[in-house]
């Protein structure tokens, strides 16, 4: 008896990807200041009209490049990051009460995108105590030590790179650019990745593989195939 392989193809124009994204929905976006983020993917977002958006990202980038163009064009209702500061249009927006932002410590942002991936309820943390970060939030006390309960984090779309991704979405990242990339890729309904290079299945290393392909739903060809 015979048997053949089909594989789903996963690879889609800058469009045809951007077409899943609605007014009112959530995006993760992976980078920090501008590296690592799908800058194909935000010029779509951006040519789409799309606009209402929550964006989970760990920063607003700078001037002009990368996301901070989703704040300049005044494309989102919330902003959900570490630090803003580099970016003045998140500032003006947010005195004029445009824009509700969400400063949230980096490393519980991290694993509050790790704790909406891994299906969990949230993850407890010291850090924000006794700062208006605690506002509102449960503290529990674990082994006489006080911690805050901060409540995990997903995104109907998370908009990832990397440097080389096969066509079953099998990626790998160059340097830092994979910095909250891994771990968004984890925690969104519809993940959709963009391909620095577009390479054909074995081309990656099975050791080289960071975030697997069965996590990747759409991808979208950054560059040349190769």
């Amino acid at each position: 008896m015979s048997t053949t392989t089909r594989t789903v193809d996963k690879v889609v124009t800058v469009a045809e990807a951007i077409s899943h994204v609605r007014d009112g929905m959530t995006v993760m976006s992976g980078g920090f200041m501008g590296c690592g983020n799908a800058h194909r993917l935000v010029a779509g977002l951006i040519e789409s009209g799309a606009s209402d958006l929550t964006l989970i990202c760990t920063d607003a980038s700078r001037p002009g490049y990368g996301v901070a163009q989703l704040v300049e064009q005044h494309r989102l209702r919330k902003l959900v990051a570490s630090h803003v500061g580099l970016n003045p249009a998140v500032a003006a927006q947010m005195n004029s009460g445009e824009l509700e932002v969400e400063l949230v410590p980096q490393g519980t942002l991290a694993e509050r995108i790790r704790a909406g991936g891994a299906g969990l309820g949230g993850v407890l943390t010291p850090t924000g105590l006794g700062t208006p970060i605690a506002d509102g939030k449960p503290v529990i006390e674990v082994d006489g030590r006080q911690f805050l309960l901060e409540k995990p984090l997903r995104a109907d779309v998370a908009l990832i790179t990397g440097y080389r991704i096969d066509t079953l979405g099998n990626v790998w990242y160059r340097g830092t650019t994979r910095n909250f990339n891994t771990v968004m890729a984890t925690a969104a309904d519809l993940v959709v990745a963009e391909a620095d290079h577009l390479v054909e299945i074995g081309s990656i290393p099975p050791e080289d593989v960071v975030t697997p392909g069965v996590l990747v739903d759409l991808i979208v060809e950054g560059g040349e195939l190769g």
